[in-house]
């Protein structure tokens, strides 16, 4: 479960984890509430259906109260966001567009193998960082698979 991995990782550095949970919009206020009243430093945003499906809504929110995020979709940067680390989701499409081709030349679905992602992107919105007075510096930006100036 990534949330047992954060808190994993997080212990390891020192870091206390706040997990909020949201499946709406007025949960997500609460919990952008919550992170407030904690003076929360930043925000990772997991890769769940309802946070995925409102790039937007986290943009205008983060902003809003000025908290750096990070997220797992590139749309959440290219909306506005300022950070992202995750599957690229175009080479997921190409993969499924490969397997469909197996399928319909006749392979059966059971027989083939299990694909995971092979590619993964790490975007950075500067403009974003910027907005926030935040730097990002040159050896992190080295990194990423693209930064939006």
């Amino acid at each position: 479960m990534q949330a047992r991995e954060v808190q994993e990782a997080a212990g390891a550095v020192g870091q206390e984890i706040l997990l909020l949970r949201a499946s709406t919009e007025r949960e997500l206020e609460t919990a952008f509430a919550a992170l407030l009243r904690a003076q929360a430093g930043a925000l990772l945003v997991s890769a769940d259906a309802f946070f995925t499906s409102q790039p937007v809504l986290f943009v205008v929110l983060t902003a809003r109260h000025a908290i750096p995020a990070i997220y797992p979709w590139r749309s959440h940067v290219d909306a506005g966001g300022l950070m992202s680390y995750g599957t690229s989701l175009v080479d997921a499409y190409r993969q499924t567009g490969v397997y469909t081709g197996r399928v319909l030349k006749g392979e059966k679905p059971a027989d083939l193998p299990i694909s995971q992602a092979i590619q993964f992107e790490f975007v950075i919105n500067l403009v974003t960082a910027r907005a926030l007075r935040l730097t990002i510096p040159l050896t992190l930006r080295a990194f990423a698979t693209e930064v939006i100036e």
